[in-house]
């Protein structure tokens, strides 16, 4: 841990606090909200997914749409990062790759509040398999 030396530390120590401890309160009930999941394993950090992070939590807060921003891990699109998945409520979960401040922006807007895809779509290379049959 960074030693404090500054007011100015001690705030910005307090401010990620309190940002982590927001998203965990809006965990409860997540399956009525938007849900972005942003990928904040090392390549992802490294391509800019802590910035996509804190302007999604941001910018959905400022515009009033109930949502819960999450890190996860690793989602293996190493080559489209920062990537990030969102689930509206009702539907499956969308991954965008490339997400950085603007896409994510497009994101909210059209996606998000109106419904409609945009560019950066990576597509489901996956099926879920019922093993019950």
């Amino acid at each position: 841990m960074e030693k404090i030396k500054t007011l100015i530390d001690l705030k910005k120590i307090r401010d990620e606090k309190l940002f982590g401890l927001q998203i965990r309160e809006k965990g409860e009930g997540a399956e009525n909200r938007v849900q972005v999941k942003v990928a904040m394993a090392t390549c992802g950090i490294a391509s800019g997914a802590k910035d996509t992070m804190e302007f999604m939590a941001e910018a959905l807060e400022k515009r009033g749409i109930e949502a819960v921003v999450t890190k996860v891990g690793c989602m293996g699109y190493c080559y489209a990062e920062p990537t990030i998945e969102v689930k509206l409520p009702g539907s499956e979960p969308v991954v965008f790759g490339g997400v950085d401040r603007e896409k994510a922006d497009e994101i909210i807007e059209k996606f998000i509040k109106g419904g409609e895809l945009v560019d950066g779509i990576i597509p489901v290379n996956y099926e879920t398999i019922d093993l019950k049959e």
